[in-house]
């Protein structure tokens, strides 16, 4: 895209958010629910019996995740990390392997999972709480500053833009949509990715890069440069890129869930139209406030979940 380095401290790239509202099981409050009938309060009850979680699923779910989560497992290990009786435990453990999802090695008679295990992950959007948490996070953001925001995620080399609020911008010099990849040197977001992902992850990236016969990717080949740009994003928290072909320029905020990181919020706008500090003072503080806003609720929705699963495991 004809990238090159921003005159600022950071370099950064695209993301967007703001607070999401988790949706749940409700009741209809109106008189014609207060005033049913005897008959409808037994239909009721019925329903709800019929939804009691099968206990014995959440088991065998359970030990399919032990069993996924090491390199073999037995059965006594499978008993003291679901907390199930041995005897419970053998007999899942055995039914998974007449399923096709496990397999018994008969020379250290551990159990390991087979390929067919992740068939099972097959349909299921691997980064759904980007829709249902940070986009109408980020569409409350783009409602305030007026500027294109979005949300990008680490994708193999890569970085994936998730959502944006191009559509809802009047500002944006081109509309893109999600799906849209981007590199990961050649980009804010992929910077700041960059700059706040674990050590070794961020080095094995850069070692991958460094080979890469992309022109966006060369500033990998020059490791006091990139290391510059990444302890300078990490102390601000904040990282720009220009985009000189495009008249445009990105800055970027981490998106965490405590200490560890989610994706990247980006805002993109017209070059000429704002200065660095412009951005840094008005804008920056926005972006952080929001991203942190999405972490907060990242959090809390994984509690509920936990707590839900812990409520259906003791009912």
């Amino acid at each position: 895209m004809g990238d090159q380095l921003a005159n600022n401290p950071a370099q950064g790239s695209l993301s967007g958010g703001q607070v999401p509202r988790q949706n749940g099981a409700g009741r209809v409050t109106g008189n014609g629910w207060q005033d049913a009938s005897h008959e409808n309060g037994e239909a009721g009850q019925r329903k709800s019996e019929s939804i009691r979680p099968i206990r014995a699923l959440l088991r065998g779910l359970d030990s399919l995740r032990c069993l996924n989560a090491h390199n073999g497992v037995t059965v006594t290990e499978i008993a003291e990390q679901t907390g199930l009786p041995r005897t419970t435990a053998y007999r899942i453990l055995e039914t998974l392997c007449v399923g096709g999802y496990a397999v018994r090695d008969p020379a250290d008679d551990r159990y390991r999972p087979t390929i067919s295990v992740r068939s099972l992950s097959e349909g299921f959007e691997d980064e759904p709480w980007v829709r249902e948490i940070a986009k109408p996070q980020i569409e409350a953001l783009c409602r305030e500053i007026i500027w294109p925001v979005s949300v990008a995620t680490l994708s193999g080399t890569n970085m994936l833009v998730r959502e944006t609020t191009d559509k809802n911008s009047p500002l944006a010099l081109e509309r893109y949509s999600a799906g849209l990849r981007v590199s990961i040197l050649g980009s804010a977001a992929g910077r700041i990715y960059l700059a706040f992902c674990p050590p070794r992850q961020r080095e094995t990236l850069i070692k991958i890069l460094a080979h890469s016969e992309s022109p966006n990717d060369s500033l990998a080949r020059e490791s006091g440069l990139v290391e510059r740009v990444l302890n300078d994003a990490r102390q601000h928290g904040y990282a720009f890129h220009i985009r000189e072909s495009h008249r445009e320029t990105t800055v970027s905020v981490p998106i965490m869930n405590g200490s560890t990181l989610l994706a990247s919020l980006t805002m993109r706008y017209m070059t000429s139209a704002l200065t660095p500090q412009q951005v840094v003072k008005d804008y920056v503080p926005r972006l952080k406030e929001t991203a942190r806003h999405i972490g907060q609720s990242f959090t809390a929705a994984n509690r509920q979940v936990e707590q839900t699963r812990n409520t259906a495991h003791v009912s």
